[in-house]
């Protein structure tokens, strides 16, 4: 089974045990690291795609649908684990510069709800590159400010950089739902049944990895890029939670809730009414 994940402490962690062949009768996989704005695009060549299983943003699910089923555990959903506006001093941004990691992203989808109710004048210019490169961008003057993900909630005070606004806490404050991130999807063309057995793969990878997170561990740090083992910790405790185990109830709604508000925002198509199951 061909699965692209990212090499970030919570894919590595959820997917530790199956990718070493740990899940009783689940298939082998072939597994590549890509981050996820090389997911996201993979995901859009539908059925050229060369994977088979998918981690990819929540944002791009409304383009990539009819030849990718949502699978309901594996992803990245949380509370207080949004991505943050970083500036290096406090200001509005209307008008101004701001890096985001990519415009198919559930940040920025995040990020442009944020905004058109926090910055009503309209910001000025987006620009894209790669998430290692916001921070250093902001704090350098070379834009106004930078849409962060990830272990950048931990790490930002170390470029000297200030917080603006948390996307994540305007979500919850205006929805009262959990954040939606990252999406496991994987190929309709396998069949409702290999599908419902991914997942069942996916969830015992899971409790297998809370059973055992020492198990883990080699496998996280050997690819989280240097990652100080303190912060992939936080890491896999902010992003790997119930939600990972099972999207639930309140996982739909949020995955909904955003996908409906951010195309009566004209951002997404918007999805059709059994889009999100198989």
């Amino acid at each position: 089974m061909k699965i692209a994940y990212s090499p970030c402490p919570n894919d590595t962690f959820v997917f530790h045990a199956w990718a070493h062949d740990l899940v009783p009768g689940a298939p082998a996989l072939d597994v590549t690291f890509a981050d996820i704005d090389v997911t996201n695009t993979l995901a859009e060549q539908g059925a050229e795609c060369a994977y088979d299983v998918l981690k990819v943003s929540y944002a791009v699910l409304p383009w990539v649908l009819d030849e990718f089923a949502l699978l309901p555990c594996g992803g990245a959903l949380g509370r207080g684990c949004g991505p943050l506006v970083l500036t290096r001093e406090p200001m509005s941004l209307a008008g101004k510069t701001v890096a985001v990691p990519s415009e198919r992203s559930t940040a920025y989808l995040l990020f442009r709800l944020w905004a058109a109710a926090e910055v009503p004048e309209g910001i000025g210019k987006v620009v894209v590159m790669p998430f290692h490169e916001i921070m250093p961008a902001v704090r350098d003057g070379r834009v106004d400010a930078g849409l962060v993900i990830h272990e950048a909630r931990f790490t930002y005070q170390q470029y000297g950089l200030h917080k603006l606004a948390d996307m994540g806490e305007h979500w919850e404050d205006t929805t009262g739902l959990p954040i939606p991130l990252g999406a496991i999807i994987a190929k309709r063309s396998l069949g409702a049944e290999k599908l419902n057995a991914l997942a069942d793969a996916i969830q015992t990878s899971v409790r297998m990895a809370w059973d055992d997170p020492a198990a883990s561990r080699d496998y996280v740090l050997a690819h989280s890029q240097e990652m100080d083992p303190a912060v992939a910790d936080q890491h896999i405790g902010l992003y790997v939670n119930e939600f990972t185990a099972d999207l639930g109830e309140d996982g739909y709604a949020a995955v909904r809730g955003l996908l409906t508000r951010a195309a009566a925002e004209g951002l997404v198509p918007p999805l059709g009414p059994d889009a999100l199951t198989f």
